[in-house]
C-alpha cells in the first residue's frame, strides 16, 4: 500500500457526537483527545512522516465563552500528559497558526512542546492552534511587502516558492491526503494554498469515532487514486508510449 508522507485531518463532530448521546459538548472534546493519541500511534506505525490535526481555528474563539476555556484546558492537559511520552516516540511537534496574540500560558506550553522535541526525527505532529489559512497567507504576503519596500525584494521576483517559504508550513511537504471527519464536505480554512493537489476524503463517523480501522481503510482509498497533478495519468502515460 502506497503511504501518504503527509496527511492533515480536520477533526469535526466532537459536540454533535457528544449531542447525539445526550453528553454535554466538553464530553465529546475529551472523547476526541482519545481519538488523537489513537490516530498519532496509527500514523506512526504505517510510516507517515507527517500528521496536522486542526486542533482549534481562529474562527474557534466565537464560540461560547465556557467552550473554548475547556478546549484551551484540553490542549494544555494533553501537552503536559503526553509531550514526554511523544518524545520517547521521537514525535516532533510543530505548531503553526498566529502566535502573536495567545496567552502566555498556552504559547509557553506550545513552545517548550516544539523546543523539547525539535530534534526528533520520526513522526512530526503539527499542531494548527489558532490557524486560519487566510490569515497564513496575508502574513506570508505582508511580510514579502515589507521586504519589497525595504528594497530587500523586486516584486516581480515573487514566486510561488517564495510565499510558500513565508508560510507557517515552511520546510513541511503538501499534504498528500486531507481526511474530514463528521459528514462536512468543506475545508473551512484549513491549509487552502497547500491543498493545491491533494486528496479529499470526507468520512461519515463523528471524530471522538475515529479509530484506527477508519484510519486505515481511508489510507486505502488514498492508495487506489491516481494522483496526475495536472499531467497524464500513470495509464494514459503507458498507452501513449
Amino acid at each position: 500500500m502506497t503511504v501518504p508522507e503527509h496527511v492533515a485531518i480536520i477533526m469535526d463532530g466532537n459536540g454533535r457526537w457528544a449531542k447525539q448521546r445526550g453528553l454535554p459538548r466538553t464530553m465529546g472534546h475529551r472523547k476526541g483527545v482519545e481519538a488523537v493519541r489513537e490516530t498519532v500511534r496509527a500514523a506512526g506505525a504505517v510510516g507517515i512522516k507527517y500528521l496536522t490535526l486542526f486542533a482549534f481555528s481562529s474562527e474557534n474563539w466565537r464560540r461560547p465563552e465556557a467552550e473554548v476555556s475547556d478546549l484551551l484546558g484540553l490542549l494544555k492537559a494533553f501537552i503536559r500528559r503526553d509531550l514526554a511520552e511523544l518524545h520517547r516516540q521521537n514525535v516532533r511537534i510543530k505548531v503553526i497558526g498566529d502566535r502573536h496574540s495567545l496567552r502566555s500560558d498556552i504559547l509557553g506550553l506550545l513552545l517548550e512542546a516544539e523546543e523539547t522535541t525539535k530534534d526528533n526525527t520520526a513522526l512530526t505532529l503539527v499542531i494548527a492552534f489558532n490557524y486560519g489559512s487566510r490569515d497564513e497567507i496575508s502574513r506570508a504576503v505582508a511580510s514579502l511587502a515589507r521586504d519589497v519596500e525595504a528594497g530587500r525584494l523586486r516584486a516581480q521576483d515573487i514566486t510561488p516558492a517564495l510565499i510558500d517559504a513565508r508560510l507557517d508550513t515552511a520546510g513541511i511537504p503538501d499534504p498528500d491526503l486531507i481526511i474530514r471527519t463528521s459528514g462536512e464536505e468543506r475545508l473551512s480554512n484549513f491549509l487552502l494554498w497547500q491543498a493545491a493537489y491533494s486528496e479529499f476524503i470526507f468520512l461519515p463517523e463523528y471524530w471522538p469515532d475515529f479509530s484506527p480501522e477508519i484510519f486505515r481503510q481511508a489510507l486505502e482509498k488514498f492508495a487506489s487514486r491516481d494522483r496526475r497533478f495536472g499531467g497524464l495519468s500513470s495509464q494514459a502515460a503507458a498507452v501513449g508510449t
